[in-house]
């Protein structure tokens, strides 16, 4: 939640985010009470809906694909991450192609496309096709979380911009979650090749809305497409330390959340639980845990700064991990909501600095932590459940905890390198006087 399933707190710029336009006296941007920004809202909400239903719809119903498939947790992972790679993949080139052929046309062909492959996800005959299909589907989605933040940057007037990218992340939010479920329950019950219909119905409805309701741009100015520049700026992007090391934080966040996603399930159904699949399918519902967790982030880093706030996070991740170890319904429920709201605090403390960090191409900037972000998902989705399969949940919670080691080491790295710093800096002043 994007992000693509990110949260109204964690303003991260799409790919090629311009600053929105000057104000002048004849300023004819969208704004409250005009109908035009109301439709402009619903449609974005109704966007992100249809992207994140689409996005997330497998990740509710591995237990169900393993079953019936015959697969084990990490084949029929791939299923999730295949989504999450094709998106990362597509950000850049989606980006590039709004600036080129416009917002609305780039969202409209995004959601329409990812919506007709999802019309095919139930057909598939085998794990391969479900997978490739699944890359496809990511990589077309990719339009929306590229292009989204920048069609409301160029219409919504300034004073109502935070209001409206809000209601926009809330509706990836919305339909993370709601995929997650739709998916979930409809498999549960009728099985996950109807549990992919209902996703794609639900997210060609949400496509309509949004073509139906989104106002034409009027501030929108086609430019070229220079590769070359777009080169020496994420070039630039990758040799800042400081970048690379939130790159890393987000990637880190997200493999944890890859991992337990796409495992819990498996546990939620199988000893000492043996809970039903449709109540295991609404663990998703812990999801909305990380909407005041995203909110309380950015108290959290004006209060302890951002590497507290990053220590406070990898801690809350790392304890829930360990609580979910016992053999305890209420120990394992308990733990994914500390891994949650760790994971949201983590990712919203990272990727909020990286706006802060970039000087300059902060749109670019924004674009690789969300590429990293998805990376991320799928790899950490893909260790976790073949680590499940191999030692059960002790392994996903493992590799969980491996990679809170290592963001706890990169956050401790960048703590002493601000030591030095300040220690060099103040052995200079004293120097010069």
């Amino acid at each position: 939640m994007q992000p693509a399933d990110t949260r109204a707190s964690v303003t991260v710029p799409d790919a090629r985010t311009p600053a929105p336009a000057p104000r002048t006296a004849t300023d004819d941007r969208l704004r409250p009470g005009l109908p035009a920004f109301r439709r402009a809202n619903l449609a974005l909400f109704a966007a992100g809906v249809a992207t994140f239903v689409l996005l997330y719809s497998t990740q509710g119903l591995l237990p169900v694909l393993s079953a019936d498939l015959g697969l084990t947790p990490g084949q029929a992972s791939w299923t999730a991450s295949a989504a999450t790679l094709g998106l990362a993949l597509g950000l850049l080139p989606a980006s590039a192609l709004s600036d080129r052929y416009g917002r609305t046309a780039v969202m409209t062909a995004s959601t329409l496309a990812a919506s007709v492959l999802a019309l095919a996800l139930p057909f598939a005959p085998d794990l391969t096709t479900l997978v490739a299909l699944r890359v496809l589907q990511g990589a077309a989605l990719a339009g929306l979380p590229a292009t989204a933040m920048a069609y409301l940057a160029e219409e919504v007037h300034p004073s109502a911009l935070a209001s409206a990218m809000g209601l926009y992340v809330a509706g990836n939010s919305i339909g993370g979650m709601g995929g997650r479920l739709l998916s979930g329950w409809t498999a549960a019950a009728l099985g996950w090749r109807w549990g992919l219909a209902a996703s794609a119905v639900l997210a060609l409805l949400a496509t309509l809305a949004f073509r139906l309701l989104i106002p034409a741009a009027r501030h929108f100015t086609p430019a070229p497409v220079d590769a070359r520049a777009l080169a020496r700026t994420v070039g630039r992007h990758l040799r800042n330390p400081l970048l690379v090391r939130l790159y890393a934080l987000g990637m880190l966040f997200m493999a944890v959340f890859g991992a337990v996603y796409n495992t819990v399930g498996y546990r939620l159904i199988g000893a000492p639980f043996h809970l039903p699949e449709s109540v295991a399918a609404s663990i998703f519902v812990v999801y909305l845990v990380g909407t005041g967790t995203s909110a309380a982030a950015g108290r959290l880093g004006a209060r302890l700064g951002r590497r507290g706030a990053l220590y406070v996070a990898i801690g809350v991740t790392a304890a829930g991990l360990l609580l979910s170890l016992a053999d305890s319904l209420l120990c394992a429920l308990l733990g994914l909501v500390l891994i949650t709201a760790g994971f949201f605090a983590g990712h919203a403390t990272a990727s909020a600095a990286v706006g802060r960090t970039a000087t300059e191409g902060r749109a670019q900037a924004s674009a690789l932590y969300l590429i990293a972000y998805y990376l991320g998902n799928s790899l950490g989705g893909t260790l976790g459940a073949d680590a499940y399969h191999a030692t059960g949940w002790p392994g996903a919670a493992t590799v969980g905890l491996a990679a809170m080691a290592l963001a706890a080491a990169v956050t401790l790295y960048a703590t002493r390198r601000a030591h030095v710093t300040r220690h060099e800096s103040r052995l200079g002043r004293l120097s010069a006087r």
